[in-house]
């Protein structure tokens, strides 16, 4: 197994003496991954790892420091995950976080016990040690508590830095090494100076000068696919997205036209799709482009289906037999190249650096090249969408593809709930065109982060010319988020809503209703199904 990677993905981080690194070590946390997002805006590049990766294969990848996440565990509890001890011995700066601060002070004899009273959500930071690590930030902040156990007895190697009204060691110190311990989380947004606050851990505790760029990652990238590729062809799923755009875009500057792309016409795509991604990848980028017609084999397999997992289930299933079959006409192919993202990997519990929970399957997160006999190949694996959109800012892709707004790879069929139809995926495909047009409109196409129609299995009441109607619902979902980890919704204008509105129950025949979505993620996820 992979210290950085699943097997078959990208070759695990291979750094150099010059190379600025900081690795955080994934004990479990469903804002692991989010640490490494905050160190990267500070153009260092972050990584996350095993959390019992060996010190000595950290001291082989010399970096600059090292970050210890939160986690659901007890330090004390049965089976809970433990960094090797010797990571505390390389004479590197330690961040640990929460769980990971727990980790740090234990293991120079500090009590860890559970507190009398458990503190969840914001609560004010009183910090009285002006040390570096809390350079520029005011005495007195907000921060994100999220724990049961905390620090209670600290022993004599430790310093306290800070406290809240419960946790009287909210941040500490080794006195004599660069070793710390916060018990708040500074990755999330809610703590008022987290990104200054891991900012100077990585500049003014690790001595990062933020020299890295997304143009070296492209270039790190496409020496790996070189190297790994050689002389064979390599396949490339196309879905019009952002994600799978981007991956062919970079595959196609490292090997050129040993890249063949295929784009599976599944009958569930926006509106023009398919031309649009035939005028960029057939014409502009002149690659080998094979566009499969498969509209009535997947409207065959969803009929009558509703729940949306079965949905899911079978479009992938349907996708493996057309993409192989089309796959097969392609000579001296080994290896398939995904668009896959770290979100991707979180959500779909394919992370091996860490356990989180599965909140939904993804099509294109493992399954497939073990069906069609090929190595797969994840270039963006470890990467968030803001990332992945500036590299394909770097790549030469257009901005109206760059800044698309990201689509299920299942399609309109997550978001037409209930039975899958033709004619209910044309009224969806109708309402959703209208929806960003009047988006672009209003000059809010690239404030909001993704904004998306929904067909309802609801029908109501409704007057039309003084007959009364008993028709569709469409909902109206925009959010905006930094990592789509987390998402609120975003207050359209009501005259935009309005202009929606009136273009979707006049122009669509069938709907007499239209209904705004206000939920956030989390407790809802950012699509219905």
């Amino acid at each position: 197994m992979s210290d950085i990677a699943p097997a078959g993905s990208s070759p695990g981080l291979v750094n150099t003496q010059d190379e600025e690194l900081i690795l955080v070590m994934d004990f479990g946390s469903q804002t692991a991954q989010l640490i490494t997002r905050r160190v990267r805006e500070q153009n260092v590049f972050c990584q996350l790892v095993r959390h019992d990766l060996p010190a000595s294969r950290i001291r082989e990848l010399n970096p600059k420091g090292l970050i210890l996440s939160g986690g659901p565990a007890s330090v004390y509890g049965d089976g809970a995950p433990q960094p090797d001890p010797e990571i505390f011995k390389l004479g590197i700066p330690i961040l640990g976080i929460c769980y990971g601060m727990q980790l740090v002070c234990r293991s120079q004899g500090s009590a860890i016990t559970p507190g009398e009273s458990r503190e969840f959500g914001r609560t004010t930071l009183r910090s009285h040690d002006l040390d570096a690590l809390f350079q520029g930030i005011p005495v007195e902040s907000t921060v994100w508590m999220s724990h049961g156990d905390q620090v209670n007895n600290l022993s004599e190697y430790f310093v306290s830095l800070a406290e809240t009204e419960t946790c009287p060691h909210a941040a500490v110190r080794q006195k004599d090494a660069a070793i710390y311990g916060l018990q708040f989380h500074p990755e999330v947004t809610h703590t008022e100076f987290g990104g200054r606050l891991l900012a100077n851990f990585v500049t003014q505790v690790c001595g990062c000068h933020g020299t890295w760029r997304i143009s070296s990652l492209i270039e790190r990238e496409s020496q790996i696919i070189r190297e790994r590729v050689g002389s064979d062809r390599v396949i490339c799923g196309l879905s019009g997205g952002v994600d799978s755009s981007v991956t062919a875009a970079l595959l196609y500057q490292a090997i050129g036209d040993q890249l063949s792309c295929i784009f599976v016409d599944n009958g569930l795509l926006r509106k023009d799709e398919r031309e649009e991604v035939r005028r960029e990848f057939g014409d502009h980028f002149k690659t080998d482009l094979h566009i499969v017609d498969a509209e009535k084999q997947f409207l065959d397999a969803l009929a009558g289906v509703t729940d949306p997992q079965k949905k899911r289930k079978i479009i992938g299933k349907v996708f493996i037999d057309v993409f192989r079959a089309e796959a097969k006409s392609i000579q001296d192919a080994h290896f398939l190249a995904q668009g896959t993202l770290y979100p991707d990997v979180i959500e779909s519990g394919a992370n091996v650096d860490g356990p989180a929970a599965t909140i939904k399957s993804h099509h294109n997160v493992g399954g497939l090249p073990e069906e069609l006999g090929f190595e797969l190949i994840e270039p963006l694996r470890d990467l968030f969408k803001d990332e992945v959109r500036r590299m394909g800012v770097e790549l030469g892709l257009p901005d109206k593809l760059v800044w698309r707004h990201p689509f299920p790879g299942p399609g309109l069929a997550v978001r037409c709930l209930g039975e899958i139809t033709a004619e209910r995926l044309e009224t969806l495909r109708e309402a959703d065109a209208i929806v960003i047009e009047e988006l672009r409109k209003a000059n809010l196409y690239r404030t909001v982060q993704q904004a998306f129609a929904v067909l309802l299995p609801i029908q109501s009441v409704g007057v039309m010319g003084d007959a009364r109607t008993y028709e569709d619902t469409i909902a109206i979902r925009a959010v905006q988020t930094d990592d789509f980890m987390t998402a609120d919704w975003y207050p359209l204008p009501h005259e935009v809503l309005g202009r929606m509105s009136t273009r979707i129950i006049n122009s669509i025949r069938g709907v007499n209703r239209v209904v705004y979505d206000v939920s956030s993620k989390p407790p809802s996820t950012i699509e219905w199904e």
